[in-house]
């Protein structure tokens, strides 16, 4: 099991009232496969330095997970061809 950190970039045009409940969703591949969702912090919306699918803003998300590597490629993945997520970035998280 890795320590991993993923940021996900929303479309902005999801409610961000329900973007906690509905990205919890997303994210099941986690604890389904055996790892664990340490932190989701969602970041609110923000300003692009240059425009993503026509979109100058979106909703940041950041999540601190432990999974194996495989889990972590299938959950980056799904993420992928979710039609809400315009980007995501999947990083190691480095040993403390």
């Amino acid at each position: 099991m890795r320590a991993y950190e993923m940021v996900v970039i929303l479309d902005p045009s999801v409610d961000e009232r329900t973007v906690s409940g509905t990205f919890e969703k997303l994210v099941q591949v986690v604890p389904t496969e055996g790892g664990t969702i340490d932190n989701v912090d969602v970041w609110g919306k923000r300003k692009f330095a240059y425009e993503i699918d026509k979109k100058s803003e979106g909703i940041y998300i950041v999540l601190t997970f432990t999974s194996t590597p495989a889990t972590a490629q299938e959950l980056d993945r799904q993420l992928g061809l979710n039609e809400s997520v315009l980007r995501t970035k999947l990083m190691r998280a480095d040993a403390k």
